[in-house]
């Protein structure tokens, strides 16, 4: 018996979909950038993306899906621009650009955790959250500090010497904390918080620390006051900011808080730490008779530059969970016999250091360990350059900013961004904007990949509408990376015709939950 011969199939060939023609500057625009339509969409539409873990309900408060892979709108803040966001895997808390307060998440109210307005009328600017407290910043420099449960914002303590502060102008209690002594005209100017403490840094450069959470007193060495307890306190309400005298007479520029440790920097470029060194977030490596440091000690950024012709000066400084980062800017410098590099005198080198807890990845240096032994430099984000067009110069890439959560973190750049597209300018000209590099632990989906694995080293994640716009004008369903719109003022709304504001986009990196924003 013969076989028959093995049947042919027949070739079905496809072929790539025509692209649409353009028809203004716009649709070409549109169609040859994918950072053009980002940078447009965020004009457009702005508002807030929020991805990870929503047990709490605050990536995404109308959904019951547990974790939220990808990039996805919260539909409240859909057209509003946000002063300032922090996300707690329990509950979220924003600011809107009236000045107000709103809050969500099941730690707000497991009844309804969707987005509720609460502190009203205090023209807030910056937002910190502990465990169980939100602190806000006044432009005027008043400091709140508020309940995070909605069912508490509405009780009356008894008044004691603990709970001296309550304020009740409106339906919702909270209290202020007065830094005592402050000199005419000083207020202040920004504040960063852990779980259980915050730091307060004012327009002279002066730095106070309290407590900020009514779970714990901090007992970490993070308040920076050498000998100070729950058993020790001074009389008087229990989360009274205190100076912190060891850096009276420096003049800080920055401050840093992650859970147990606290950060600051004098205008100088010198860095002092404190608190909790049990992953050796504080810089140095860890000994276990002393596991924390309460007060500040500098932390010497030369030795790591030992041997090099570079002479470093720290310039920003980050934290979060058990992990500190640090940017420096490194100058060439002359040395004696040293005729071959005499010509990069003065060059810039922007560099990045991470230490602390990197089980997760979180220091970003490529590698998976418990504790560090001292700052480790971050090759991926250090060393880089670019050619600037409207200078003809060669320029270092610093860091814009970092946001850093619990476990992950995010670096926005400071590259050469553009805006300038217009009817005015080429078809070809169009708009881009800043780069954001991810990395840490994924382990509910806030590095917004898509997968679940933790991340050593920077990395691009794809546009915040997951590349369908790429997809709907023919680039195909290949990674675009994410970059954010610079500051601009521009008419927001579709096709530009809405009211004229600044805006820009911001991340937030929180405790499992990431966000990127709308800011004015």
């Amino acid at each position: 018996m013969t076989k028959e011969p093995p049947k042919t199939r027949e070739a079905h060939i496809e072929y790539e979909k025509p692209r649409p023609l353009p028809h203004t500057k716009e649709d070409s625009r549109d169609l040859i950038s994918s950072q053009h339509l980002q940078v447009k969409k965020s004009w457009e539409h702005p508002g807030v993306y929020c991805w990870g873990s929503n047990s709490g309900s605050v990536a995404a408060p109308d959904s019951t899906d547990s974790v939220v892979k990808t990039p996805r709108r919260i539909p409240y803040f859909d057209g509003q621009l946000i002063r300032d966001i922090k996300l707690d895997k329990e509950f979220g808390a924003a600011i809107t650009e009236k000045g107000d307060l709103v809050q969500w998440g099941t730690g707000f109210s497991k009844e309804n955790p969707s987005p509720t307005p609460t502190l009203k009328g205090k023209n807030l600017v910056r937002l910190e959250v502990s465990r169980d407290r939100i602190i806000a910043l006044g432009k005027d420099g008043s400091v709140y500090s508020l309940p995070v449960a909605q069912s508490d914002q509405h009780v009356r303590e008894k008044s004691s010497s603990s709970w001296s502060f309550w304020s009740s102008p409106s339906d919702i209690h909270y209290r202020q904390l007065k830094p005592s002594g402050l000199g005419w005209g000083e207020s202040v100017k920004d504040i960063s918080g852990g779980l259980e403490h915050v730091l307060l840094l004012t327009s002279s450069g002066r730095v106070f620390s309290a407590a900020s959470s009514t779970s714990d007193f901090p007992s970490k060495g993070q308040l920076g006051i050498p000998g100070l307890t729950w058993a020790t306190r001074p009389q008087g309400p229990y989360d009274q900011p205190h100076e912190i005298l060891t850096l009276k007479g420096f003049k800080i520029s920055q401050i840093a808080a992650g859970d147990y440790h606290s950060l600051a920097l004098e205008q100088d470029g010198r860095v002092f730490v404190f608190g909790d060194n049990t992953s050796g977030q504080l810089g140095f490596e860890v000994e276990k008779e002393i596991p924390f440091v309460d007060g500040p000690i500098p932390l010497p950024f030369s030795k790591l530059y030992r041997g090099t012709h570079e002479k470093p000066r720290v310039t920003s400084i980050a934290a979060g969970g058990a992990n500190s980062f640090f940017t420096v800017d490194a100058a060439r410098i002359a040395r004696p016999n040293d005729e071959h590099g005499i010509r990069d005198v003065g060059h810039i080198t922007s560099d990045v250091w991470g230490c602390g807890s990197g089980i997760w990845g979180t220091i970003g240096n490529g590698r998976w360990t418990h504790v560090s032994l001292g700052p480790s430099k971050i090759k991926s984000l250090s060393g880089l350059s670019e050619f600037d067009e409207k200078t003809n110069l060669v320029v270092p890439i610093r860091l814009a900013y970092m946001s850093v959560g619990s476990t992950h973190a995010a670096a926005v750049m400071k590259n050469v961004t553009n805006v300038d597209a217009s009817d005015k300018t080429s078809d070809q000209d169009t708009n881009w904007g800043a780069d954001v590099l991810w990395w840490g632990g994924n382990e509910y989906y806030q590095l917004g990949t898509g997968r679940r694995n933790n991340v050593a080293t920077p990395i691009y994640i794809g546009p915040l509408d997951g590349g369908k716009g790429d997809v709907e004008r023919g680039r195909g369903d290949e990674m675009h990376r994410l970059q954010i719109a610079p500051k601009t003022t521009v008419r927001l709304g579709e096709g530009g015709k809405g009211r004229k504001a600044t805006v820009e986009q911001r991340v937030e990196c929180g405790r499992f939950v990431t966000a990127v924003y709308s800011a004015p």
